[in-house]
């Protein structure tokens, strides 16, 4: 093998169909098939709005709210808190203005070409059938927040070109038929694109990958450990050698990186969802701000998302977010009960300079990192992958990733 991709998700599936298509003869490894974690459980947008990375809200009375633990879109453990705290102040710090400002352009460049990374592969799978191209709905409850988001999308769309329409109650009623409770408006991003089934995406990705001439073991990684001038695997199924390895295990990386010094200072995000029956579905993912609750239509039935949840990875689930999105969804749009019997978790992995982690390791030669893209991991993945593997062949230089190879 010329490479191994340790990681199934979106990220590592990309990332071995990059260095594929670049002549690297590829081994992929995960635990799970392809798409089975992290990367099954988002809302199934390739948001090509997201110009801007989730910041910790600065505004006092917000702050109060998630230290109180009135929150919706933020919650959080004290039992976790050893875990998560440091990195949630280095992720605060960098929510400041002037590091934000900073940190914006990077991300903005990555996010505006997504859906042209994403495109080719989508058409190479086979995978229109899971695709729509309707965009994202933002939804407000209140005149104030409304005013706000529609300036943040004029100048989102001045900076970066970001498509958007402001809908008021009526605009959005026409947008959103079957919506059974009245809002003051929305903003419609129309360049987002949504996906049915985002596990079955990358299982196709993966599938695509195959076809190529890949190979994709189903196996734990007990190790990883340099060999001569490469690295070693030890899986539950075999030993594999190649002179590069590439580490994508988004919010699993931390741990697995550790016995090779890597210290990571990851946030991680844990978020819920569940699956309703319903008489109609929306016409394309709706967020009901107010309530940080995302209702998107799946081949499953409605998938209704919860915000963040700051936790140890291994802690017990905390339903207080998802019962609650799941009342807020039933009163929103004609949706039934649900049709699996408990809640999905995942988590996302969030670093605190909120640019994934895309580069050579800094200690290990042959040692390559593709992880910590936050909320848009399902978004990116394709993006980055193409950025890492253009440097791992020497096809841009590798100092062009300086700003995200940090550890």
């Amino acid at each position: 093998m010329d490479s191994i991709v340790i990681g199934g998700g979106m990220v590592g599936v990309a990332t071995a169909l990059a260095l594929q298509e670049r002549g690297r003869n590829v081994l992929l490894l995960d635990r799970r098939r392809p798409g089975q974690e992290t990367s099954y459980g988002n809302a199934g947008i390739i948001q090509a709005e997201a110009v801007a990375p989730y910041a910790i809200p600065l505004a006092f009375d917000r702050l109060l709210r998630i230290a109180a633990g009135r929150a919706h879109d933020v919650a959080w453990n004290l039992r976790g808190m050893p875990s998560w705290l440091a990195p949630v102040l280095g992720y605060f710090w960098h929510s400041l203005p002037p590091n934000y400002r900073r940190i914006v352009p990077e991300y903005a460049r990555m996010i505006l070409r997504a859906t042209d990374d994403h495109a080719r592969l989508i058409t190479a799978a086979s995978a229109d059938d899971l695709i729509a191209r309707r965009g994202f709905i933002q939804a407000y409850r209140d005149a104030a927040s409304l005013e706000a988001a529609v300036a943040e999308a004029d100048a989102e769309n001045r900076a970066f070109g970001v498509p958007s329409i402001a809908l008021d109650a009526a605009g959005l009623a026409k947008a959103e038929p079957t919506l059974r409770v009245p809002m003051t408006g929305a903003i419609h991003f129309t360049s987002p694109w949504s996906c049915r089934d985002p596990g079955e995406l990358v299982s196709r990705y993966a599938r695509l990958f195959i076809e190529r001439g890949g190979c994709i073991e189903t196996a734990n990684a007990q190790s990883l450990a340099r060999s001569g001038g490469g690295w070693t695997v030890q899986t539950s199924a075999g030993t594999h050698d190649a002179p590069d390895v590439v580490v994508a295990l988004g919010p699993w990386t931390p741990q697995f990186l550790a016995p090779l010094g890597y210290r990571i200072p990851m946030v991680l995000k844990r978020g819920y969802h569940l699956h309703l029956a319903g008489e109609a579905e929306p016409l394309q993912p709706f967020m009901d701000v107010a309530n940080a609750t995302v209702i998107s239509p799946m081949n499953r039935g409605v998938r209704v998302l919860t915000g963040a949840e700051l936790n140890r990875l291994d802690a017990n689930s905390n339903l207080r977010q998802i019962r609650h999105a799941t009342m807020v969804a039933k009163t929103l749009f004609p949706l039934g009960e649900a049709v699996e019997s408990q809640p999905w978790r995942g988590a996302r992995p969030c670093m605190p300079e909120m640019l994934p982690v895309i580069g050579p390791a800094s200690r290990h030669q042959g040692l390559w990192f593709n992880f910590g893209h936050g909320h848009q991991g399902f978004t990116l993945g394709p993006t980055t992958a193409q950025m890492l593997a253009d440097a791992m062949v020497g096809a841009s230089p590798v100092a062009a990733l300086a700003a995200f190879a940090r550890y």
